[in-house]
């Protein structure tokens, strides 16, 4: 715990990713780039979807909602730092910081739970292609969705609450370029004994099971391709998968590396800069895996896009 007096803060400090005055230019051009790709990319998946009947299918309703999540997952920590960036300022208020907090857990939260549902969605579409349509209906598909967002929201609103009762010191610098649980819990003068075992139960929960889920629907699925006969079936198969297993891995790959960086390391700023792939990066980098990836998310957007060009 920092030494200090307690205090109620009425706001917390953000440092960044660097504070050399000269690389600030250098960051605010590159975060917003890449946000405005990540908008734009995930905003063209959503609108191909909608647009497009062919796919109006469960592979594709939990793709658009994926992308929505990732939109709102880049705009909750982006802005405020291009705006801090831009205005010269490190500032963000105490209820601005908590509020920013619970929408990083909620949207990551719900990320996991979505990813979850396209492992099992695959998962039916290959070891059960008969029944797929009976299983994965519309109405069962919505409530998935539906019964991850309240799962996310719920994690999100207790750990918020929980951060409420602790008292802090009057060191309030967070080496980070948004609000992470992680590091307001290092600011705390308070015991945050409880706060921890919070944060561990509900990471082995939400975390390890959805992976273990992933890891046994893969498991099958590996199992029912090699008893394809024919190799086109094979790849077929496996191409299907492919998109979702490499998002998985950036996914789950760049959040254990979080863990690991802060755990190997003393230095906040490296796992800042070890976080801009889960938050930025990732985000951006989806909408490309999918769409490259898919002939019928292809053929989507280039009908999308020619319908756009014909208003102009």
């Amino acid at each position: 715990m920092t030494s200090g007096n307690l205090s109620d803060p009425t706001e917390f400090l953000l440092l960044g990713l660097s504070e050399d005055p000269e690389l600030q230019p250098l960051l605010f051009f590159l975060f917003l780039s890449m946000y405005l790709v990540s908008v734009l990319g995930n905003l063209l998946i959503i609108l191909a979807i909608l647009y497009d009947s062919h796919l109006h299918t469960p592979m594709y309703f939990f793709l658009s909602n994926l992308s929505f999540v990732d939109m709102c997952f880049t705009t909750t920590t982006i802005p405020k730092m291009l705006v801090n960036i831009r205005t010269h300022s490190k500032s963000i208020t105490y209820t601005g910081c908590l509020t920013q907090i619970c929408f990083v857990l909620t949207f990551a939260g719900l990320e996991n739970g979505i990813l979850v549902m396209m492992a099992f969605d695959r998962f039916v579409a290959i070891c059960h292609p008969l029944r797929y349509n009976v299983i994965m209906n519309p109405k069962l598909c919505r409530l998935l969705v539906l019964l991850s967002f309240l799962i996310s929201v719920l994690d999100a609103l207790l750990h918020t609450l929980m951060a409420l009762r602790l008292s802090f010191c009057t060191d309030l610098e967070i080496p980070h370029f948004f609000c992470e649980l992680a590091h307001i819990l290092k600011l705390a003068c308070s015991d945050i004994l409880i706060n921890n075992i919070f944060v561990y139960l509900v990471t082995s929960l939400l975390g390890v099971i959805p992976l273990s889920g992933i890891i046994i629907s893969y498991t099958q699925i590996v199992s029912s391709v090699l008893k394809i006969p024919s190799a086109g079936g094979k790849y077929k198969a496996f191409s299907i998968c492919g998109s979702h297993l490499i998002v998985v891995s950036l996914f789950y790959g760049t959040g254990f590396g979080v863990y690991l960086s802060s755990t190997a390391t003393h230095s906040s700023r490296k796992s800042a800069v070890v976080s801009v792939m889960y938050t930025v990066v990732t985000p951006m980098m989806n909408p490309f895996i999918y769409s490259l990836r898919n002939k019928d998310m292809v053929g989507a957007l280039r009908k999308l896009i020619s319908r756009i060009s014909c208003f102009h």
